[in-house]
């Protein structure tokens, strides 16, 4: 016979087991994981997640994007030109205003074929000086707006009002262009 003690079950102490809560992650939508991606991520312990494609109106998406890193000089571009031609417009007018400039890289010939190309065109911008571009304050939250705005054009994340539009100007202005006229958002009016 054995010298242990029995231990009645009733008096027994079992080991606690702790189950962690789940995440939430308010991004997650059930449809923005590959179920390949998410396979292979299992099997991989050096596998990048797969990246969420931001979603939702136009401030919602500004508010995911929204850095102070454009991430390229492309994007810097882009940036740069809906900070500086419409900080002060409302979220529709800055995306616009980023539309114009996307639509004049991809004219096939009409304008230069790069963010960048556009800017420095000759007497295009008005705050283009030379062959650089003006510093921008980076921590303002108007700049971190223009990167999210330029990144929503670069990635085709919303559709503008102004469609193809190539020009714009200031309503206070009145260059009597013979160009069809889209679009007045905010302060600007866009013509193709």
């Amino acid at each position: 016979m054995s010298s242990e003690p029995i231990i009645p079950v009733t008096t027994a102490s079992y080991p606690k087991i702790v189950v962690p809560e789940p995440i939430s992650n308010p991004t997650y939508t059930p449809d923005t994981i590959d179920p390949a991606d998410a396979n292979s991520a299992d099997s991989d312990e050096t596998a990048t997640p797969t990246p969420v494609k931001p979603s939702g109106d136009l401030s919602s998406l500004v508010a995911q994007l929204r850095s102070s890193e454009p991430g390229s000089r492309e994007l810097e571009c882009l940036a740069v030109g809906v900070y500086f031609e419409s900080k002060s417009e409302p979220l529709a007018g800055q995306l616009a205003v980023g539309e114009v400039i996307a639509n004049r890289a991809n004219s096939n010939g009409r304008f230069p074929s790069t963010y960048c190309g556009v800017l420095f065109q000759r007497s295009q911008f008005s705050f283009i000086r030379g062959r650089s571009l003006p510093s921008v304050p980076r921590a303002s939250k108007q700049w971190q707006t223009a990167v999210a705005i330029a990144k929503i054009v670069d990635q085709d994340l919303k559709d503008s009002v102004v469609g193809n539009a190539l020009f714009f100007h200031a309503k206070r202005v009145s260059p009597g262009w013979r160009l069809r006229r889209v679009a007045s958002v905010g302060n600007h009016i866009f013509y193709r």
